[in-house]
Formats: structure tokens, sequence, C-alpha cells
């Protein structure tokens, strides 16, 4: 059977916030918004793992954050000295929050009619998801979080051997940027499902066509460092979720996803051996798993209430 895949599209999402996005699977599968992690476009989420998805019953939307991919640039400088500050939780204010990155999500879900959605992010992307779901938990109907973290800082910290490639001056350019972000995956990526040198660099020479900016990965970075500790707010949560982190984690400290698990009530945590800071396609089928069975566990609980 053969899945509909839209073309790249567009929607307004907030005053001056366009988002580039595409959808895989029936629009009567149930709906899931993917939400990828800091500097990350939409085409990070594997077109083979959102296709699985839709296989698996679900209308999935993947979409670039703003200041990622083709969707609209931001404005605020954010220097270095800031980011050092505010990993030392001394920051300023940011140009935007996780919070505006949620409500960015929700925008979207409104401009496709969804009135609540299964929502799954990674890494950033987990922190915007988890934020959804606690400022407006009737629109999610599940949860997944994936090697991410909630914001306190005694959990998921970085490896310092990254820190550098992290905040460190940037060469211009597409071979420079290419070349930077082939070095990153090295770093990060997961020991026990090696990717393909060749795989690497093809994606991050995509990544840089389909448009990069150095200054929005800044603020991304900002908003990621202020961002609140969610602790109480998900230890609030009445919805089914999934924590999934590697145990080879460096860019987040697989403490992260622990605490994230331990956070929310009833929440399923899986935490795979050999597994770093990315998607090999060897898991894409387990991450396919995990997240349908959260979401079958929110119609369980729906059932379950309706016969109460």
């Amino acid at each position: 059977m053969s899945i509909p895949v839209s073309k790249e599209l567009f929607a307004e999402v907030a005053p001056g916030v366009q988002l580039c996005y595409q959808t895989f699977g029936s629009p009567g599968g149930d709906p899931l918004v993917l939400v990828m992690g800091l500097g990350g476009p939409m085409t990070w989420w594997d077109p083979e793992l959102c296709t699985m998805l839709a296989e698996a019953g679900f209308h999935v939307v993947r979409y670039d954050n703003r200041d990622t991919g083709r969707s609209s640039r931001s404005r605020g400088r954010v220097s270095r000295t800031q980011l050092v500050r505010s990993f030392l939780g001394r920051g300023g204010r940011p140009p935007y929050t996780l919070s505006d990155l949620a409500a960015d999500a929700f925008g979207l879900m409104d401009h496709l009619g969804w009135e609540s959605a299964h929502v799954a992010g990674v890494s950033m992307g987990g922190m915007i998801a988890q934020t959804m779901a606690v400022d407006q938990p009737r629109r999610v109907r599940s949860l997944t979080s994936i090697m991410s973290t909630l914001g306190k800082r005694t959990v998921g910290w970085q490896h310092p051997a990254i820190l550098p490639a992290l905040i460190g001056p940037r060469a211009a350019g597409r071979e420079a940027y290419v070349a930077s972000s082939t070095r990153m995956w090295q770093l990060i990526g997961s020991p026990g499902f090696p990717n393909d040198d060749a795989k690497v660099r093809s994606r991050a020479e995509e990544t840089f066509d389909r448009g990069v900016s150095a200054s929005g990965v800044m603020r991304q970075m900002l908003a990621v460092l202020n961002q609140p500790n969610r602790s109480r707010s998900l230890a609030a949560l009445r919805i089914p979720a999934a924590v999934v982190h590697g145990s080879a984690d460096k860019m987040v400290h697989v403490s992260g996803g622990r605490a994230t698990a331990q956070a929310i009530p009833g929440a399923e945590l899986l935490v795979i051996d050999g597994m770093g800071h990315d998607m090999p396609a060897e898991l894409f089928e387990t991450l396919t798993d995990v997240i349908r069975r959260t979401a079958d566990r929110a119609g369980q609980d729906a059932a379950s209430h309706r016969s109460a």
C-alpha cells in the first residue's frame, strides 16, 4: 500500500512566524506531531521512519521549527557571553522561549484542523513536546520524549568533550558546515549503531541546502538554557507518556531521560544500550512501536473513563 506524502507546505502559525511542514499518511489516521531538536530541520525525521509511523496508523506531520530549515527566521542577537552566562544559570531573557516554540506547534495543529494530537519530540523537540503537554494538556493525547530532559540542571548534562563544538565559532559556507556537522555527529552518534560517513555527509549537505541559520541556533540554544524545571508540572500530567533514551548519549546524559520518566506518572522508560544522540535506522521499528503503544494507551484510558 502506497503511503500518501504531501509536498512541503507552509502555515502561518503566529504573527511573523511561518512554518514549513510535510505530512505522511491518510488524514483519517491518528494525528501525530513530530518535533525536531536544536538546529535540526524536519528532514532529520527520516522519511522511512515517518512512513513506518504512517503505516502504523498515524497521520504524521513533521515541520521545521522557527529559525530552522525553510521556516521563518526570528530577530534578536545572542552572544556567546550570553550563552555562557545562561549555561551557568545567570542568563538574561531569550528572544523566545520553549513555550513560544510549543505555541508554534499548536498553531500548526490549528492550521491542520487538529484539536488534539499525539506528540513525539527529540532532544530540544522533546523539551518542546513536554512544554506542549504542560501548557495545554487537553490538546496532547500522548507524549513520547526521546533523548531529552526536563529542565532540571542536575540531570541531562552535556559531555565536556562536545562543549567546544557547541559554543565555539563556526566558519561560514557549505563545506565548513558539512565538515563541522560531520565531526559533531561523530562525537554524539550511537556507538552501538554507527552511521555511514557518506550518509552523514549527505544529510549535512541537504540540511545546509534547505537553509541553516547560525544566529537561529544561538536563539534556540538560549531558549533551552533558560527553560524552567518542569519536574512539578510534569508530575501533574495525566496522559500516557513514554521516555526513550540512549545509554551512550553525550549530548543529553541518560539521567535526563530517567528524571523525565520519574516525573511523569505512569510513564514508560526505555533505555537503549549503544544508542547515542541520534536515531539510527536499526531503531526505527523500536521507535515506531513505542510511539504506537503509547498512543494506544490514550485510547484505552479514554475507554476506561467512559465505562467508569
